[in-house]
């Protein structure tokens, strides 16, 4: 464990060494931040609406008490979808998908010899190929949770109104009730740390792949394995620090 630690850092290390041109890592970042974002939007688009619709009916379900108004469960979808469940499961979301996109895309690269290529060029492949990755995901991540946001409270509202649970203007009332602006500047942080994790993971295990096909696909498993238990690690001690 502390030996592949260890070896992460520097490799962390070695993409600031040698660096490519900003015009070169600039366009590499756009292209990166494409395929990271442009391709993930459908699948974080679906997984966040349905969370929040099944947030709200779970909710009310549980919440049958007289006393307690309705609005609570627009207040409760709010609080439980920008603390945690935008943040935290698009970030998961993002390592099956994402995670093992790169890990594969490097693993491959790896094995073929085309980073070994580049270094005979006297490239410095680590920053040429990794780099433009993580900074892409800095950049896309936080868009995407944003995203999250907005559709699992969309979602919660349509399922709320049209099974009848609420109406249109208590959820309304819920969702706007004691707003705290800080809450959404936690989930970004929480973003921007979980799109670190999961593309240098990744990175990282794809770019020491070696043997064949097969390691390639352990590489991308192991990958997806570790920045999924990372971020999960980094949400608790975020929450500890940061709330």
């Amino acid at each position: 464990m502390l030996q592949h630690f260890g070896k992460f850092l520097l490799f962390i290390t070695s993409l600031f060494s040698r660096g490519e041109s900003p015009r070169i890592l600039f366009n590499r970042t756009i292209d990166e931040a494409i395929l990271i974002g442009i391709n993930s939007i459908l699948i974080v688009a679906i997984v966040a609406t349905f969370i929040g619709a099944v947030t709200c009916v779970q909710i009310a379900y549980n919440l049958n008490n007289a006393f307690i108004p309705r609005s609570t469960i627009g207040f409760m979808v709010r609080e439980m979808t920008i603390l945690e469940l935008a943040p935290t499961i698009t970030s998961i979301v993002l390592a099956g998908k994402v995670g093992s996109s790169i890990a594969g895309g490097l693993g491959t690269m790896q094995i073929t010899e085309q980073v070994d290529a580049l270094e005979v060029m006297g490239i410095n492949s680590a920053s040429y190929l990794v780099l433009p990755k993580i900074v892409a995901s800095l950049l896309v991540f936080p868009m995407l949770v944003i995203l999250s946001m907005f559709l699992s409270i969309a979602g919660g509202y349509v399922a709320g109104t049209l099974s009848g649970e609420l109406t249109a203007q208590e959820y309304i009332t819920g969702i706007r009730d004691e707003f705290i602006f800080y809450n959404i500047v936690f989930a970004l942080i929480k973003s921007f740390v979980f799109a670190f994790l999961i593309s240098s993971i990744s990175s990282y295990r794809g770019y020491f792949t070696s043997g064949g096909a097969l390691e390639v696909g352990a590489a991308s498993t192991t990958a997806v394995t570790n920045s999924i238990i990372a971020v999960l690690i980094a949400d608790f001690v975020l929450a500890q620090v940061l709330l």
